[in-house]
């Protein structure tokens, strides 16, 4: 059996040229599999790992592109770690975007119902229900598998009671009033060329039509249906002309684009 510093060594060695930043991989495989923070990895590196053989194994999934999250099943998400398994998009930093935005709008002391569409993981909902402990939070998803994972996170949390999961397409089943819609859909066009790791994550996440951005049409187009006042949403890089376009000719108040931590378009907010 090894100890953690030459796991350390050893794995590091390993992943170097097949990810960007291998002895940071590195630990935070150990400290997953251990249940360690850093303070810890750094005074014991003369513990024995017994489980040396599961760790061998995550490295050799991590050698093929599998996302380091599904392997631990963690994701650091809004200062906030989270469960993530196959099945559910893994967060993005830039979603932590989203969230700003639609904070910066709602009224903390007001009994709100927020609408998520694409729940994923539930870490938007999660947070929402966090910071606005008033709000009645409906969370909807198509897939089954998604709804599964955002249900951990939000028992986790105690959120159980705050947050009503829901399975359907888009707003189908939600009759309520809606005050805040918020979404991050599948925005990518059917026929765009991905990255490698993306092949481990859902495909109902990712796609969004033959053009990419049908999805979030059809959300603005709920939106004026079922006079939604406010609508914040994530979106593709390219796609700001396409959603400036497409509300052409339509009477609302306020659009607003917000830009990710890149400088590109990532996202708008909507008021109407």
């Amino acid at each position: 059996m090894q100890s953690v510093g030459e796991w350390l060594r050893l794995i590091t060695a390993e992943l170097q040229g097949a990810v960007e930043r291998p002895r940071r991989e590195a630990q935070l495989l150990i400290m997953a599999l251990l249940e360690k923070d850093e303070l810890w990895l750094m005074t014991h590196e003369a513990d024995i790992v017994e489980e040396g053989e599961k760790l061998a194994s995550w490295v050799e999934r991590r050698k093929k592109n599998e996302p380091i999250e599904y392997i631990t099943n963690r994701v650091s998400f809004y200062s906030q770690e989270f469960h993530i398994e196959p099945g559910a998009l893994i967060p993005r930093p830039e979603t932590e975007l989203l969230i700003d935005e639609v904070l910066a709008l709602a009224d903390r002391d007001a009994e709100l119902t927020i609408v998520e569409i694409g729940v994923g993981s539930g870490i938007i909902s999660t947070v929402l229900a966090q910071e606005l402990p008033k709000a009645k939070i409906i969370a909807v998803d198509i897939s089954p598998e998604a709804l599964k994972v955002a249900k951990k996170n939000i028992e986790c949390f105690g959120l159980g009671g705050r947050i009503e999961l829901r399975q359907g397409d888009l707003l189908e089943p939600v009759s309520e009033s809606i005050d805040i819609l918020v979404s991050n859909p599948p925005y990518i066009a059917n026929d765009e060329p991905l990255e490698s790791n993306l092949d481990y994550e859902p495909d109902l996440a990712l796609f969004g039509g033959e053009i990419g951005d049908e999805i979030i049409k059809r959300l603005l187009d709920a939106v004026f249906e079922r006079g939604i006042r406010i609508f914040a949403c994530e979106m593709g890089y390219d796609q700001k002309p396409k959603v400036q376009h497409y509300l052409e000719g339509k009477r609302y108040n306020e659009l607003k684009f917000y830009e990710d931590l890149a400088g590109l378009d990532r996202g708008f907010v909507l008021k109407t």
